[in-house]
Parts: structure tokens; C-alpha cells; sequence
């Protein structure tokens, strides 16, 4: 009983479309492909134009833990106009993709998104790893597994034990828990640049997380406040959201090198 409960706050995955990437009206493609166990996932991309200064960069979006990619496209029009390709995938047990959702299986999901997208012939230090919420805290595991050029958390919590302990404090979460996403406890071993937002509305994680999380990152890094409840944190206002992301993509940019994770 406990189990289940604890999975079913981590994961509340939708099984139906609500939107289709032909929805943002631009090309892009509708993908199958394998974990690296083998569980077939689901995904879209959305290409740039060739002529786009950043056409050799591509963002692997790791999704929040409710919904589905169609869920989505908002974000995915936002960060299209930072010129860089977009791939956006679904966990097993979201979307179409199979199987059913673990937090192992999510990391080998987004491992196979990374493996995609390399096969479609963009370099590692290409890939910018991002994740919102839950995501987070996989882009922050995809980064100490693979590759990366940097690691973007958007309304990301330091850990499910943590965030279970608030939300939960009459239960013993830190004792019982069996899901963990210690996304704090990564950051100081990711030696990509990261790039953390977050709004102080927020009331599903609060600020406190991402100050926390900050403090763990490794530099270069860049702390970017944004607005909008957890669930509006693109929509409230993308004007600002999309200049923090050009801002971390100029101070990355302006490296002398990109970086990977251990």
C-alpha cells in the first residue's frame, strides 16, 4: 500500500494526446525509439532551419511528472526561438510510450533520447539537458551519465524525500521512501554549466529548493527567477523566460570550452 501510494504521487501520467506537434505549425517528426533497456518511447522533434546559428545545438526536454508531451508545446515554442533543435520525449508509461513508469526506467529513457538524438548526428557537447520538475531531476542524472553542454532546472525540487517530507510531514518519507531523484546531491558532480529556474509562486516546490540547488551547482551557473504558479511558469511570461534562456546560452557560448558531466 505504501509503495503505491508513493508511486502514485511521483507519476501521474496521461495515456491520451490532447495536442499534436502539427499543432505549433512548423516541421517536425513523430518519433519511436528504444530506451537503452529496449522499451519503445515515444517522442517528437521539431527541427530548425539549417541556416540557424544554432542548428548544431539541440535541447532533450525531460518532462514533469504529470500529463504527456502534448502537454508541452508551449515550452517547446520557447525554446524554438532560441534557434536550437527540440526533442521532447515521454517516460514509459506516458503518452504512447510502453511500459510502466520507475525511476530507473526514466533515466533510461532519457538516455535513449540522448542516444537518439546523437544518432540523428548531433555531437554530445551539443545536447543541452533540460528538465522541469520531476525532469529535473533526470537531466540531472543524464548529465552524470552522458554528454552534455549544459543542464537547465526549471521548477525543480533538491530531492523527492525532501519535497515528500513537506508535503507529508506526518509520515516518515526520508525513512520509507524508495524514490529519491537527489537532484542536490548530483549538482555538485556535474561539471556542465547550469542554468536554474524558478518562480517564488511556485507552490508545488518551493523557492527554497532551487536557492538550495544553486548553492550545490558547480560554476559556471546562472539563478534566472521566473513567474507563474508551477504549472504556468512558461505561459505567465515567455518574454522573460525565453531571456534566460539566451542569457545562459550567451554565458555558455562565451566559454572557452563545454563541459561534461562525471
Amino acid at each position: 500500500m505504501l509503495r503505491w501510494f508513493e508511486h502514485s504521487r511521483v507519476y501521474r501520467p496521461s495515456r491520451d494526446w490532447d495536442a499534436s506537434g502539427a499543432d505549433l505549425g512548423r516541421p517536425w517528426e513523430d518519433l519511436i525509439f528504444p530506451a537503452i533497456d529496449g522499451v519503445r518511447l515515444s517522442g517528437w522533434f521539431f527541427p530548425v532551419a539549417a541556416n540557424s546559428p544554432r542548428a548544431h545545438l539541440a535541447v532533450l526536454i525531460c518532462h514533469g511528472n504529470g500529463g504527456n508531451i502534448s502537454h508541452r508545446l508551449e515550452l517547446c515554442r520557447v525554446l524554438l526561438r532560441t534557434g536550437m533543435n527540440v526533442l521532447l520525449f515521454d517516460y514509459r508509461g506516458y503518452g504512447h510510450s510502453e511500459g510502466a513508469s520507475s525511476e530507473e526506467g526514466t533515466y533510461a529513457d532519457a538516455q535513449g533520447a540522448h542516444g537518439w538524438l546523437r544518432q540523428r548526428g548531433f555531437a554530445p557537447e551539443n545536447i543541452l539537458a533540460y528538465g522541469d520538475s520531476l525532469g529535473g531531476g533526470v537531466a540531472s542524472e543524464l548529465a552524470l551519465r552522458e554528454q552534455v553542454f549544459g543542464l537547465v532546472l526549471q521548477s525543480t525540487f533538491t530531492s523527492i524525500p525532501d519535497i515528500g517530507s513537506e508535503f507529508y510531514p506526518w509520515l516518515p518519507v526520508r525513512r520509507i521512501g524508495t524514490i529519491h531523484y537527489d537532484t542536490i546531491s548530483k549538482l555538485p558532480r556535474i561539471k556542465a554549466p547550469v542554468l536554474i529556474m524558478h518562480s517564488r509562486d511556485d507552490e508545488v516546490v518551493r523557492f527554497r529548493h532551487a536557492e538550495r540547488n544553486f548553492a550545490a551547482a558547480r560554476e559556471p551557473k546562472l539563478f534566472w527567477e521566473i513567474g507563474g504558479d508551477h504549472n504556468h511558469a512558461v505561459s505567465s511570461d515567455p518574454e522573460r523566460y525565453w531571456k534566460g534562456l539566451e542569457t545562459f546560452l550567451a554565458m555558455v557560448e562565451g566559454s572557452p570550452e563545454k563541459s561534461r558531466g562525471d
